[in-house]
């Protein structure tokens, strides 16, 4: 199987052991503690759950700012974006060595990890205006994204952590949330040795679904991860457990047994686009993908970002070696009226953009809310039918 990035074996930071975890949730509730951003919650998830391997804390602001400018930390190690903990407020524990982090998608803020604090330290303008820059490219305060990063506050508290609970995410997604460690397993307990992931943050429609088998076709894998962010998403998106219904019914219908696994993971979208999508192959090495599918856009919003940027990336900036994980890169994928098949759209030079089945978001969500299905090249009339049910609910 792929290696975890930087060790041989992935170290997540949640601590297993029974005996080891009631004593350090009971010294947790005598620790000075603090409510941390949303964030640094999906940050200290994604460290419990071996995602994040081989970091063992958030960054102190030196590393943050060397992976937002060149993805290398201040000992040479690679990772793609800063891992913070920003915090708006560090009165209640400015002169602690060891503290509690709370977590703030909780209610009553139940203790999520506890931290040796190394450092505290205050970003300045400058800096968060780098970091903003480099990861997303812009500064616009309308990026979804960038107004999250820059809303946390400004004093980065970095050092080890020590993780108690996956937050919401296993106690809502119980079926669905796997940690990489968990990943890891069943890929080796189904036998595979070649996987592709896919990412996603909506329900998959017909060109997904294709373009999914396309890849595990082409690179000749055994298995397919479906890899669902749980966490926070934009207004308007699709809540998790409707798209997670959603990708269910279409695996199960229309993938052969044993060939997909429907997983999902506990963080928020960065919509970073091309940084996104080298962390998004950082953490799909660390649960085990050998191949991961970057599409067009992929994890982008509105016109940030060029089309493929996120594919050109992992060739102009990844450092050489950084990755074992291989990259599909997909073109946009719909239904060709000619060939009566979906085809990747670079791949039919041939056809207008009058000979694809091509409908916008607007118009997908404006039919499923009138109960309409879209058309059978563009969804499966079994997903449609999840999702129409979702839509018309919001208007009772």
């Amino acid at each position: 199987m792929i290696k975890p990035i930087g060790s041989d074996e992935l170290q997540p930071r949640f601590v297993y052991d029974v005996a080891e975890h009631d004593a350090l949730s009971k010294e947790a509730e005598s620790l000075p503690s603090v409510v941390i951003s949303s964030q640094a919650a999906g940050n200290a998830v994604m460290m419990g759950g071996g995602y994040f391997n081989p970091l063992q804390g958030y960054m102190n602001v030196a590393d943050a700012m060397g992976a937002a400018q060149n993805m290398t930390l201040t000992d040479g190690s690679f990772f793609p974006v800063p891992i913070l903990c920003l915090l708006q407020n560090v009165d209640a524990i400015k002169d602690a060595k060891r503290i509690a982090l709370r977590d703030p998608n909780v209610d009553g803020n139940p203790v999520l990890a506890v931290m040796d604090v190394d450092a505290i330290e205050e970003v300045s303008d400058e800096q968060m205006k780098t970091m903003t820059q480099k990861v997303f490219r812009t500064e616009d305060m309308e990026h979804p994204g960038v107004a999250a990063f820059n809303s946390q506050g400004r004093f980065a508290v970095s050092g080890p952590i020590q993780v108690l609970n996956f937050s919401y995410f296993l106690d809502e997604f119980p079926d669905t949330f796997r940690t990489a460690v968990e990943i890891r397993n069943e890929i080796t307990e189904r036998g595979w040795n070649k996987v592709v992931a896919f990412q996603t943050r909506n329900p998959m429609h017909l060109a997904h679904e294709e373009l999914c088998h396309m890849a595990m076709e082409r690179l000749g894998c055994d298995g397919l991860v479906i890899h669902m962010l749980l966490g926070k998403l934009k207004p308007g998106d699709i809540p998790a457990p409707v798209r997670d219904a959603a990708i269910r019914k279409m695996v199960e219908l229309y993938f052969p047994p044993n060939s997909a696994m429907v997983t999902g993971y506990g963080f928020d979208m960065l919509y970073a686009g091309p940084r996104e999508a080298v962390l998004h192959a950082y953490f799909r090495q660390n649960m085990g993908a050998t191949h991961f599918i970057v599409g067009r856009d992929h994890a982008g919003v509105g016109d940030y970002y060029g089309a493929f940027d996120a594919q050109t990336i992992f060739d102009e900036e990844v450092p050489e070696g950084a990755l074992q994980i291989e990259i599909f890169k997909a073109d946009h994928t719909a239904w060709s009226k000619k060939l009566n098949k979906v085809v990747m759209m670079r791949e039919a030079p041939d056809h207008t953009k009058d000979d694809f089945v091509l409908l916008s978001g607007t118009k997908v969500r404006e039919m499923l809310g009138q109960g309409i299905a879209p058309p059978k090249e563009f969804s499966r009339p079994e997903v449609a039918k999840i999702l129409i049910d979702y839509y018309q609910s919001l208007q009772k």
